[in-house]
């Protein structure tokens, strides 16, 4: 059996060698067929019209540069009629070089899941590869070849608007993440449900100075390596296909022509064999940044830093032919940057079916497979997180006579959706969308009545439906009111300078308590707000995000109990925005704060606690869980060894329910500073009530390396603590060993 097994993994190996072989042996005679300007045509990508406004027209110009073989790729164009309708154009061409589809599949298709940012909150890797899974699904079902997701840049500030796009704060969850998403997006590459990833962006995009988006970003060698990179570096190894590049500077030198990202590390150090496409028009905007002159000189830096793909700036188009017969750009450029997308193209299997993607009758069944809606709700359940729970408040009897359902944002439809929604013209989204009014009313029987006012409008200053809102809230007996953001308040070009929850929300919260019921508070958002006045004196609050499709069922689910939640915080929340950047992975100082008081001489504000007001990992359960017995398998280790950690963990309350369980280390004294707490691994447990497991965790060189002054990665002898908790801040379990050299 075990010679058998051998010989077909030999055999496998060896065709897959062929196959291999075979794609690039087709691509380097495909490559001498073509003219220098239709080799750079496969380096230009252009939108198509917003399908969300209405059919797509052709622009005559881009139908004959299609026909001469001059464009690569496309994005926005949405479905089956539209793709095919633009690759017979491609097919008319010379030598017939399909088009590459792209478009922003960021939290789902047709199905919206939760935004990334409220996925990461579950801490379920399987949830979300699930999720990225029936995306790809959905968007190959409507000719979608290429998603530009996912986003894996690590974020600290919530002022930039594009943290809803990520996984938060954290690199080793971060990195999980990323892993899960190209996975999911991915399958089998080449299979008809399954579109290429795009990891972005490509690199430091997230410490855009005062989280103003598209600004620039400064940090140490050591910290991009430790921090930022780590993300990119899980992707790659998932099997990327392709990655963007961002739009910022980092050091002084942008993203887009930075040879030491893209050619030194990301193609050279870490051997990337995908293509590295820009952001949207950011090799021309290099001319605003200030190092090229105009976007000739953009186009020769872009090229030559290693991005292969022009997204929309139109500089390779029109300056690379030009560049190359001067002597500027070596062949050897333009042929690197085609061969890769020409190799992808072929492994999709778009040379042997160009039209492999436009099947219009697979886009009606997968677009409307209710399973996927199905998903979709339980990944929105378990994307809550439940911030407070005074007296048990939650989960809520469904017996009860009268709920009072107040706030902006209950019967709202769209705004579950949030940003980076793919938008499809022919939905209807008070059809499709469940808003939180319906999903409660799905949930309950006949015997309760739901009440509603509005209150307020989420933005302004006008309290006119206070009255109205006082008087339904004292006809229930329970209130549950829902504010929040925008679903676009939060995303690209969305950042914000005040993270308050905004109008008189807040206001409109503390006059519902006033009447002395008991008062929960969905927050809808996308990015972690600043709501002390309510955290402080409201007695529940759940964490809704930006749902998605199922948002009104999900968030009825856990109101009610048929969920038990259990999603934890991927970023850490301000207490306000005089704080930011923050993080919970910070260095000690020299002079740290003794307590939260203490402010003469040390390092802390004069006006403001040091600490968040919810910490990164914290999230609660309608249940309670007990840590104990904490144990490692030995004190000492080398650098060869592991350490076994076990400890036992008891559901100790009344409901079954999941605990993300949290491993933290910290390296006592270093030979550069060390954070106070680093994550190092997590699992997520379920538990029946009265249950008890042992868990287990492994130490390894890995979980105890950094980069040291001279950037190698390695450890050091010396003592490190171990920390089991429920979160950053809440540390159940703590001991000590060694590292010995």
């Amino acid at each position: 059996m075990k010679k058998v097994s051998f010989i077909g993994l030999l055999f496998f190996s060896i065709l897959g060698f062929s196959q291999q072989k075979t794609i690039d042996q087709k691509v380097e005679a495909l490559l001498k067929q073509m003219t220098l300007e239709e080799k750079i045509g496969q380096l230009n990508q252009y939108t198509g019209n917003n399908q969300a406004t209405g059919p797509i027209t052709i622009n005559p110009n881009k139908e004959a540069e299609i026909k001469n073989g001059l464009i690569g790729s496309m994005l926005n164009v949405i479905g089956t009629k539209y793709t095919r309708q633009y690759q017979e154009l491609a097919m008319q061409s010379r030598l017939k070089i399909p088009l590459l589809f792209g478009q922003d599949v960021i939290h789902g298709y047709k199905t919206t899941f939760p935004i990334p940012l409220a996925e990461a909150a579950s801490w379920d890797m399987d949830a979300i590869a699930l999720g990225a899974r029936i995306a790809a699904v959905e968007a190959s079902a409507s000719g979608i070849h290429w998603t530009f997701a996912p986003m894996v840049d690590i974020a600290r500030d919530p002022r930039w608007g594009r943290v809803m796009e990520g996984a938060g704060e954290d690199t080793y969850l971060g990195s999980k993440i990323a892993v899960a998403r190209v996975k999911g997006f991915q399958g089998n590459l080449g299979d008809v449900n399954s579109v290429m990833a795009c990891v972005k962006h490509f690199v430091g995009y997230g410490a855009a100075v005062g989280g103003r988006d598209y600004n620039s970003v400064d940090m140490s060698d050591r910290m991009l390596w430790e921090t930022y990179l780590p993300p990119f570096k899980a992707a790659l190894d998932a099997g990327a296909a392709t990655f963007m590049n961002s739009f910022n500077d980092l050091n002084g030198v942008p993203a887009t022509g930075n040879k030491f990202l893209q050619r030194d590390i990301l193609k050279g150090k870490w051997n990337f064999q995908g293509f590295v496409v820009s952001d949207w028009g950011s090799i021309g905007e290099m001319v605003n940044h200030g190092n090229v002159k105009d976007n000739k000189e953009a186009a020769q830096l872009a090229i030559t830093a290693g991005s292969d793909m022009d997204m929309e700036s139109n500089a390779y188009r029109y300056n690379l032919g030009q560049l190359v017969q001067e002597g500027k750009v070596d062949i050897a450029l333009i042929d690197d940057a085609v061969k890769r997308i020409l190799r992808k193209k072929m492994e999709l299997g778009l040379f042997d079916d160009p039209y492999k993607y436009s099947n219009p009758k697979r886009e009606a069944k997968e677009l409307n497979n209710p399973l996927h809606r199905k998903i979709a709700r339980d990944m929105a359940a378990k994307s809550i997180v439940l911030l407070k729970n005074e007296k048990q408040l939650l989960p809520l009897s469904k017996d009860l006579k009268k709920i009072a359902f107040i706030g902006p944002l209950v019967k709202e439809h769209k705004e579950n959706m949030g940003f980076w929604a793919v938008e499809l013209p022919e939905l209807d989204y008070n059809k499709h969308v469940v808003s939180q009014w319906e999903g409660l009313q799905n949930k309950l029987g006949q015997n309760t009545q739901l009440l509603y006012a509005k209150g307020c409008e989420i933005e302004g200053n006008n309290k006119d439906g206070f009255a109205e809102a006082i008087a339904v809230a004292n006809q229930a007996d329970v209130v549950i009111v829902s504010i929040g953001e925008r679903g676009n308040m939060s995303g690209e070009a969305k950042s914000r300078s005040n993270i308050h929850i905004p109008g008189v929300q807040e206001e409109l919260v503390q006059a519902l308590q006033a009447t002395g019921k008991p008062v929960i508070v969905l927050i809808n958002a996308g990015r972690p707000l600043v709501f002390n006045q309510t955290a402080d004196t409201a007695p529940a609050i759940l964490y809704t995000w930006w749902l998605g499709t199922e948002a009104g069922n999900a968030i009825a689910d856990v109101l009610f109990g048929d969920y038990n939640p259990s999603g934890k915080l991927p970023m850490t929340f301000p207490r306000e925005e005089g704080q930011l950047p923050i993080y919970y992975n910070h260095f000690n100082t020299g002079r740290p704060a003794p307590n939260e008081t203490a402010f003469n001489y040390v390092s802390a504000y004069t006006d403001l606690k040091n600490s968040p007001k919810f910490a990164f990992g914290h999230g609660l359960s309608y249940t309670t869980f007990t840590y104990a017995d904490l144990k490692l398998s030995k004190n000492k280790i080398s650098d060869s060894d592991t350490i076994e950690v076990s400890f036992q963990l008891t559901n100790s309350g009344k409901f079954a329910g999941n605990e993300v369980v949290q491993l933290y280390l910290r390296d006592k004294v270093g030979s550069v500073v060390r954070p106070i707490i680093e994550l190092k691994d997590f699992q997520k447990i379920y538990l029946n009530a009265g249950e008890t497991k042992t868990i287990q965790f492994t130490i390894d060189k890995e979980k105890l390396a950094f980069y040291n002054e001279q950037l190698e990665w390695n450890t050091e002898a010396g003592d490190f603590d171990v920390m089991i908790g429920t979160s950053s801040s809440d540390i159940r379990l703590k001991t000590t060993f060694e590292l010995v050299k």
